[in-house]
């Protein structure tokens, strides 16, 4: 009779654990030590997860349309700083929101106000970094391009420091441009295509300017720049006027998703100097090329930027005990 009562307590002791075991590894906070983001992460964990941040971010892009080109740019200075962490969501003295590139971001309360409405709904399960993937990838189909599925499972990075943004300029080379993108996984493909999303939103006069009334200091606007464009921009940024005022990257388009952008690299009509360049290497105007249909092998803009988005979102990506599930995406636990 003992031995019986042995092995029964045993037996019980055993499911106990392995009970215990499948709650752990159920729950969204801990995710397995190396495991990857993959498609349908929540599962029934979190059903309506893509569906409540798809109705967020379409409510703050109808109320102000430069949310969208702003939460597509702040997953970009994301992942490239620290991996894609929701690092640059972190609000404080010192954290990356305050570096310069990131001052001028937009978006922020669109991912806060998805994460209440998730803590609501299935508390301490989705991140904050995966909230921003998801809403970069709603704020392209929001403003007309295609869609794309995307990987889930990150967790959220402890660490923001001003000290840590730097992140590839307005004015690089193209040489720079390949080299950044090359230490963050991404070939020339995925900068030529990641770039053609400056097809939505604006950049600040006083980072342009310079190139459309004295460029390196010749007094005379950039001669690579299309001479029928100049007073467009010059017009729109005075030289003496507000440095914050904004000038569309893709002139009359800058609220659709489309290649409209990438055609304008090619006329020389762009007010980005890192932009304009890509004309002149070879290698990304035959990309350049591919991508607006004019030589074979054809590539289709919106499958190509879906797919080098998908790789952009699993550099240096959070798992196990490298990251965390914050409560609030501006705060970390």
């Amino acid at each position: 009779m003992g031995r019986r009562y042995n092995l029964l307590f045993i037996l019980v002791t055993f499911l106990v654990l392995v009970a215990a075991v499948a709650a752990q590894g159920n729950s969204g906070s801990n995710r397995g030590v190396g495991q990857r983001p993959r498609v349908g992460f929540y599962g029934n964990r979190c059903r309506n997860v893509e569906s409540i941040v798809t109705s967020v971010v379409r409510k703050h892009v109808q109320s102000n349309p430069a949310n969208a080109p702003g939460i597509l740019r702040m997953h970009f200075h994301d992942c490239f700083v620290r991996g894609c962490d929701g690092s640059v969501l972190i609000a404080g003295n010192n954290t990356e929101r305050t570096a310069g590139p990131n001052r001028s971001l937009r978006g922020f309360e669109a991912i806060e106000e998805a994460k209440t409405r998730l803590e609501a709904e299935c508390p301490g399960i989705v991140s904050c970094a995966d909230i921003l993937t998801l809403a970069a990838r709603d704020a392209v189909v929001l403003t007309g391009g295609q869609g794309w599925r995307v990987p889930l499972g990150r967790l959220d990075g402890r660490i923001s420091q001003a000290s840590d943004v730097i992140l590839p300029g307005p004015n690089d080379a193209v040489d720079k441009q390949k080299r950044d993108f090359a230490a963050k996984t991404l070939n020339t493909l995925d900068l030529v295509t990641l770039v053609g999303g400056h097809t939505i939103g604006t950049a600040g006069c006083g980072l342009v300017r310079g190139r459309f009334f004295n460029f390196n200091g010749t007094g005379q606007p950039d001669p690579s720049i299309d001479p029928s464009f100049v007073p467009l921009v010059q017009a729109r940024c005075p030289q003496t006027g507000d440095a914050s005022a904004r000038v569309d990257l893709d002139e009359g388009s800058a609220g659709s998703f489309d290649t409209s952008f990438l055609s304008k690299v090619r006329s020389s009509r762009v007010v980005l100097q890192s932009d304009l360049v890509l004309w002149n290497d070879t290698e990304t105007r035959v990309i350049i090329e591919r991508l607006l249909g004019l030589r074979r092998p054809s590539l289709r803009f919106g499958t190509e930027f879906g797919n080098s988005m998908v790789k952009m979102s699993l550099i240096e990506v959070k798992t196990g005990s490298d990251g965390e599930i914050r409560r609030v995406c501006s705060a970390i636990n």
